[in-house]
């Protein structure tokens, strides 16, 4: 049986194809530039998409030469011309991001990894959009930038929550008071992201990953996304308490007793995702 996930208009695609959901960012001509209607259909797919039993690993990349180029500040602009009431304005901003952080929130709490897929410009919302991604992979011809203080705002979608986490407060600083571009390799070297491949052997390798985590035991990847999430700001007690809870439940399930069995046998184990 196969997952259908249809998105809500043409700015995000969805793709279901052996238990991974592709969704792709489509707004190549904007740089795949973050709008409501992106942000309304990456909701409604994500929504979709949490705990489906047929879809066992989520990819998130962009169309055309660039994986997300940050807001849409040629809308900036219009609301800039055609709203002279900073109130008012500042009203539909704050919607505009409400919406993208319930986004960010159902990404971390979906059971199922997700891996970023990034190549050309990461900047603003996309670095929101990929910190808040379980995996990173990058072709070599990606470069990133926080960028929101080249435009005289602090960060949002959780990048001020998910940098410190990734590459320590200093660095942290550095990315967004600065707002400098940096390479693939360095972000590799900050512990922004898991993978660098040249860009004429990302897809191949990209693939081997992807193809790994969909056909891993996905009870215990959820478990396990699960446990790291709350590890931060759990107590030790707590979170052994958590640990129990997540081994027992993986043991009712089919895939821990094809992992036993495939163990003792020496043989690769062949996980269905099903309890």
């Amino acid at each position: 049986m196969s997952a259908a996930i249809l998105s809500p208009n043409e700015t995000v695609l969805a793709d279901v194809r052996e238990g991974v959901c592709w969704i792709t960012f489509n707004r190549p001509t904007s740089l795949n530039a973050i709008n409501p209607d992106l942000v309304d259909a990456l909701d409604q797919i994500l929504s979709a998409v949490d705990g489906h039993p047929d879809i066992r690993c989520v990819v998130l990349q962009g169309a055309g030469d660039h994986f997300m180029a940050g807001g849409d500040i040629k809308k900036f602009k219009r609301m800039l011309d055609t709203e002279p009431d900073v109130t008012a304005r500042s009203r539909e901003f704050e919607r505009l991001l409400h919406n993208v952080h319930r986004v960010i929130v159902k990404m971390r709490q979906l059971p199922q990894p997700i891996v970023a897929w990034v190549h050309g410009a990461v900047a603003g919302a996309g670095v929101s959009l990929m910190l808040a991604c379980d995996l990173v992979i990058a072709a070599d011809n990606a470069f990133f930038t926080l960028a929101y203080c080249h435009l005289g705002v602090s960060p949002d979608g959780g990048s001020t929550y998910h940098l410190p986490r990734s590459v320590g407060l200093k660095r942290s600083f550095q990315i967004a008071l600065l707002g400098d571009r940096f390479d693939a390799e360095t972000a590799e070297k900050w512990g922004l992201i898991n993978w660098v491949f040249a860009a004429d052997q990302v897809q191949a390798e990209a693939r081997k990953i992807i193809s790994r985590l969909a056909n891993g035991p996905t009870a215990a990847h959820g478990h396990a996304k699960a446990l790291l999430n709350a590890s931060l700001s759990t107590p030790m007690d707590i979170q052994l308490d958590k640990e129990i809870d997540g081994f027992v439940d993986c043991t009712a399930s089919k895939d821990f007793e094809e992992g036993v069995r495939a163990f003792i046998e020496k043989r690769k184990p062949e996980f269905t995702g099903r309890s």
